[in-house]
């Protein structure tokens, strides 16, 4: 035949078996992939609460050292009032205005402390959180080293199999030869 009028081979040809026949283990699926990806996100967003609730309890230290500028700021107010021979009223405002900043100051302080509550609970379920994806980690690694232990094993007991007939074959043609030489 010419080289012009070569028969066309198919494009496609569909084969029964896989097309690296050297492949022999398949691919190791987690089964529980999808509680994986959950509790990754899961660790996921109590990262970001503890990072906003981190910036929070920045915000209500600033707030906090802003209060107590302003105890401290009206305490010296109260000083300088006190110097220049107030009348009554002036003291009477000088005090509620101390009293206003002690108080603003304590609730600063307080919200502070409550920031810090929250930051620690945050903290704790963040900690649950990656304890939780940990454990599918273990489990995924775990199955997967039973998935390799097994395909070894396998893979051994067909390298066995072979050998073993290599070796019958060897002891029947050593047999085989014996007998045409006697």
């Amino acid at each position: 035949m010419s080289r012009g009028t070569a028969h066309p081979t198919p494009l496609q040809v569909l084969l029964p078996r896989s097309i690296n026949r050297f492949v022999e283990t398949p691919s190791f699926t987690f089964r529980l992939e999808r509680v994986k990806s959950l509790r990754e996100r899961a660790e996921e967003r109590a990262q970001e609460d503890l990072a906003n609730e981190l910036r929070l309890r920045m915000r209500g230290e600033a707030m906090l050292m802003a209060a107590t500028d302003a105890a401290s700021a009206a305490a010296e107010t109260a000083r300088t009032v006190t110097h220049a021979r107030p009348s009554a009223g002036d003291l009477i405002a000088a005090q509620a205005y101390i009293e206003r900043a002690q108080r603003s100051r304590h609730e600063a302080a307080l919200d502070l402390d409550r920031r810090d509550a929250e930051v620690a609970a945050r903290r704790s379920a963040l900690q649950t959180a990656a304890r939780d994806r940990q454990v599918m980690d273990k489990l995924e690694e775990r199955q997967r080293a039973d998935h390799q232990r097994e395909w070894a094993r396998r893979a051994q007991v067909d390298l066995d199999e072979i050998a073993l007939g290599v070796h019958r074959r060897g002891v029947q043609a050593a047999a085989a030869g014996m007998r045409s030489t006697a």
